[in-house]
């Protein structure tokens, strides 16, 4: 890859989780944001998830993911790659997401405003690890509309953790999430002493 300036240095890489609850938007945030023809694990759900997948919310919903997404995005200005792995978001995938983590530079944390108690367990893994994160409000059509401060105020966020409104499905919107988790997470790295 030839950089901005010309030369043919390798670009910067990190990896980046994209989390959240069960039909929150994840797979579409990978789609939609990925250069690549995304690497998902999309399944039909089944009868075998009756009374363990809630579908509150959520009724059409009628694929899961059971492993991982993929995708990849390059900001060529800046020689910079993002690895973008898609958790899977329900509770018995969740062993995953200790794998799925090492080496994360961040995280986008997906929040549905209609099913917000399901963004929860992602916080508090980020929380418990160090590994910096924002929350993306996926605002679904027909869904209610909150400011982030709002939202901030009913997960308990910490003042320092951004929180943005977003539509998943639409590449702008999905990749200024990106943007924004890279700002804070050299925001947060330059306020922490070496």
């Amino acid at each position: 890859m030839v950089s901005a300036n010309g030369s043919d240095d390798f670009p910067t890489q990190f990896k980046i989780l994209i989390a959240g609850g069960f039909g929150a938007g994840k797979t579409t945030f990978v789609g939609s944001t990925s250069e690549i023809e995304p690497l998902t694990t999309e399944e039909a759900l089944t009868s075998a998830s009756v009374g363990t997948d809630s579908l509150e919310g959520v009724e059409n919903k009628a694929t899961t993911t059971v492993a991982m997404d993929f995708g990849r995005i390059t900001f060529s200005l800046h020689n910079l790659v993002l690895y973008l792995f898609g958790t899977p978001g329900q509770n018995r995938f969740w062993f995953m997401w200790d794998e799925l983590s090492r080496g994360a530079l961040g995280a986008v944390v997906i929040a549905d405003t209609r099913r917000l108690q399901d963004c929860f367990a992602a916080i508090e893994f980020f929380e418990q690890r160090g590994i910096p994160f924002l929350v993306a409000v996926n605002e679904f059509d027909g869904s209610f509309r909150y400011e982030p401060d709002e939202v901030r105020n009913a997960l308990d966020l910490k003042a320092n953790v951004p929180v943005l409104l977003c539509d998943a499905r639409d590449t702008r919107s999905a990749t200024g999430v990106l943007i924004s988790l890279i700002e804070h997470v050299l925001s947060t790295s330059q306020a922490c002493p070496a």
